[in-house]
């Protein structure tokens, strides 16, 4: 399996790309905001496997990559679907509309009716049910950070495959009075410094 691509952009066809790597060109669909022919680019790939086609998608950074797997665990929602949605909303809007169960914020996406955006409220928030989330929110001040957010930016961040370990460490460096979503942009900006 491909699971990371590196190269120059070749060609650009609406949500598909070329990628030039080493002389071999790679069809990826992605989302073409912002690329252009000719430059470099990077992406982590995942690859679709059918039996008449193998598919390559790509994402810019690991935390829309993440998002991108998580919502390929809901049913009904393939590829293309989980695409379009990574397209069209940040990473931390979509964490923190999981986390806080807000129906309207995820049936605006392209392709999400009521009913999918139900299941994945529902498919999403029983990943965050799972995880034993007292221990990190122990190790927080309540008069740094509001316990609320830090419950609800706490359980996305979980359910986008980070440790508590991890989500521990970083928000302790968060600003004060941050906002569920501000906590959530920030972890994942932290986070994903490779």
């Amino acid at each position: 399996m491909i699971g990371y691509l590196s190269g120059k952009i070749k060609f650009i066809f609406g949500e598909e790309i070329i990628l030039d790597v080493g002389g071999v060109g790679y069809r990826i669909s992605v989302n073409p905001a912002g690329l252009e022919v000719g430059a470099a680019a990077e992406f982590f790939i995942h690859t679709a496997v059918r039996e008449d086609a193998i598919n390559l998608y790509g994402f810019k950074n690991r935390e829309a990559f993440e998002l991108f797997e998580n919502l390929l665990t809901v049913s009904g929602i393939g590829a293309k679907s989980a695409l379009a949605i990574v397209s069209k909303i940040s990473v931390a809007e979509f964490a923190a509309a999981v986390a806080s169960q807000d129906l309207n914020a995820l049936t605006k996406l392209p392709g999400v009716g009521k009913k999918s955006a139900q299941r994945i409220l529902l498919e999403l928030k029983d990943k965050f049910k799972n995880l034993q989330l007292e221990n990190v929110a122990q190790d927080f001040s309540p008069v740094q950070i509001k316990s609320s957010a830090l419950d609800e930016a706490t359980e996305a961040l979980s359910a986008l495959g980070y440790t508590s370990a991890e989500i521990s460490t970083v928000l302790k460096r968060a600003p004060k009075n941050s906002s569920t979503e501000q906590l959530i942009k920030f972890a994942l900006k932290e986070l994903n410094r490779f």
